[in-house]
């Protein structure tokens, strides 16, 4: 149906539509084509309409510049708003395929094969959907199990547990530095006690598991395998990832205990001692999560990312490890964004830029060590405070950005998070807009839906420049750790933060409900509110713990701990008997602390 507005109008779209008297009738042409419409009446004297600037057969133009030349620039653009990705990459009007070029076998490929671009896996989601896990965790090891339990009931289909920051920083719930803080932002877990209770009555053997813990992450991996161990769990078959991630700390996140090349060690030690014992576990996932929530860009994300997974890769090679005995366990963890096309880019081009380096740079000969499977979460930082029910919008968007762009795994953040952790409600909406994603919207019906769109490839070779750009000057620093310690990463996210911050502020980038669009008087939300008493629960949990348990036998695991981490032996092993033991996990870092110290980074002004 053909829109009628006044003749000469111009719609929003830049079309020129004519006006019909009451009663006249509209035909196409035989041919089909919109070159002119007959009326049994003449607006302007004669019979025929001609349909202006759009609707005509534009066979004579002499291509997409031709187009823009005589076509689009005679309607003007609107004002005051950027056109730009949100990492400054300038969108023309229109992608064509003189402008865009792409080698299809070369470039794209298909799904399950070489470089990946269209996805990891032959059938992707119609033999698979991705997995569907929620973030969760606060209080006591108690009350996170029954989050755990509630969300395994409604549908999740793997666990994600999210550490208070006592346990993320590795003190113990009653350091003195804990004081406040215990329970706030995550689960207190201080000992295998703990673990013992968060995961009381799930079966480890069938469910996956993502802990989201980076400087203490050995001794989080160290309670799972002892928890599976109580239930008879080998741990050839315990399936999930830790994040250890240690890197982005330094450049992002800043949870950082023990200096860089401690750090990296005991890294290594997990990435080594996972490919012997754990055979179906991921020992690190390489989050560009945290590096996106500082304030970077989705170019910086990429770049710095893959930048430290190749670090990674080098050190374990540097151990002497054969780089298809580990690749494959390798995983990623990204942000998903508010700028569509620009987020799933950004995917395409991270796999085939990990495929090719890990073919060619690295020599890896089994195809697994080449894919890159990545687990995303959507934007806390796109959240608002501001009206929060519009962030299940925006979370929507975000989720199915990320579906589209191809991912194994999917946390959607609740509407709530901007101001509290979520409550149950919250949580349930956020998990059932995944589900309707994977059931009501048809995405998942064919593999790569947008592949081919000239825009979206234009945007992923874009962004693989971008990538590559920064490696180059990365490698220029020294490599990955002194680009760190001069403050590299650091000062480029901020500087980007900063230009964002300042296009919002001037209103070229419009956030919904807060430089636009805002409500005078917001009607206020339930949020969850952690009791204050759960803390002092906790401190007493541990104290008991150190009441009842063999002090001596504590003694001499921290000792033979301090020796193993002054010489170039795996830690791993030795984690795994202290807590049996129940050594807690800040003892643990204590002993370490001692023997490699801690780490301060020069501030960015």
């Amino acid at each position: 149906m053909l829109a009628a507005h006044g003749i000469g109008t111009r719609t929003a779209c830049g079309q020129v539509f004519p006006t019909f008297e009451p009663g006249c009738r509209a035909a196409f042409p035989p041919s089909g084509g919109l070159r002119s419409l007959e009326t049994g009446c003449s607006p302007a004297g004669t019979g025929t309409i001609t349909v202006m600037a759009t609707t005509e057969d534009r066979k004579g133009l002499g291509g997409s510049d031709e187009w823009r030349r005589e076509l689009y620039e005679a309607a003007p653009e609107r004002q005051g708003e950027l056109f730009s990705t949100i990492s400054g990459l300038e969108n023309d009007p229109l992608y064509t395929p003189e402008k865009v070029e792409v080698d299809y076998e070369r470039d794209l490929g298909y799904p399950g094969t070489y470089p990946f671009t269209r996805g990891v896996y032959p059938s992707m989601y119609r033999g698979r959907l991705w997995t569907m896990r929620q973030f969760a965790g606060f209080g006591t090891a108690e009350e996170t199990n029954e989050r755990f339990r509630y969300l395994l009931e409604h549908g999740q289909t793997g666990l994600s547990t999210a550490f208070d920051m006592p346990t993320l920083m590795g003190y113990d719930s009653d350091h003195p530095r804990s004081l406040g803080e215990v329970g706030r932002e995550g689960v207190a877990v201080d000992s295998l006690a703990d673990a013992e209770t968060l995961f009381s009555g799930i079966p480890l053997g069938e469910v996956s598991t993502s802990m989201t813990i980076n400087g203490p992450a050995a001794m989080l991996l160290a309670f799972y395998i002892c928890v599976a161990e109580q239930q008879g769990v080998p741990r050839a078959e315990l399936r999930g990832t830790i994040q250890t991630d240690i890197l982005k700390e330094y450049i992002a996140q800043k949870e950082w205990i023990f200096p860089p090349e401690p750090s990296m060690r005991l890294v290594t030690d997990m990435v080594e001692f996972c490919a012997r014992e754990l055979p179906r576990w991921h020992p690190i996932s390489i989050s560009g999560y945290h590096i996106r929530e500082a304030g970077s860009n989705a170019a910086q994300e990429l770049a710095f990312t893959l930048a430290n997974g190749f670090a990674y890769v080098d050190a374990a090679i540097a151990r002497g490890l054969d780089v298809d005995a580990f690749a494959p366990r390798l995983s990623f963890f990204f942000n998903a964004h508010l700028d569509f096309f620009e987020e799933i880019a950004k995917y395409r081009a991270a796999r085939r830029i990990w495929a090719k380096e890990l073919r060619e740079r690295y020599g890896a000969k089994n195809p697994r060590s080449w894919l890159m499977r990545f687990h995303t979460q959507t934007a806390g930082v796109s959240l608002t405070a501001q009206q929060p029910e519009v962030n299940i919008v925006r979370t929507a968007i975000e989720a199915l950005a990320a579906v589209l762009g191809g991912t194994q795994s999917l946390h959607t953040n609740s509407f709530d998070e901007a101001l509290a952790l979520p409550t149950e409600d919250a949580v349930r909406i956020a998990l059932r807009t995944q589900q309707v994603i994977a059931h009501e919207t048809g995405v998942v019906n064919t593999i790569d839906p947008l592949g081919g769109s000239y825009y979206l490839e234009d945007l992923t070779n874009r962004l693989e420049a971008e990538a590559y750009d920064y490696f180059d000057r990365i490698e220029k620093l020294g490599g990955v750790i002194p680009a760190i310690e001069e403050n590299f990463q650091q000062r480029e996210i901020a500087e980007a933060s900063f230009r964002y911050q300042a296009e919002v502020e001037a209103k070229q980038r419009v956030v919904v409900g807060v430089n636009r669009y805002q409500l005078e008087d917001e009607s206020e939300i339930e949020l969850l509110r952690i009791d204050p008493a759960l803390e002092e629960k906790q401190i007493a949990r541990v104290k008991a713990l150190r009441d009842r348990r063999d002090s001596a036998e504590v003694e001499r695991m921290l000792a033979r701990l301090k020796q193993g981490a002054e010489r170039d032996e795996n830690l791993m092993p030795l984690l795994v008997e202290a807590s049996r033991a129940y050594v807690t996990m800040g003892e643990m870092c204590d002993a370490l602390r001692e023997t490699w110290g801690t780490w301060r980074e020069t501030p960015v002004f």
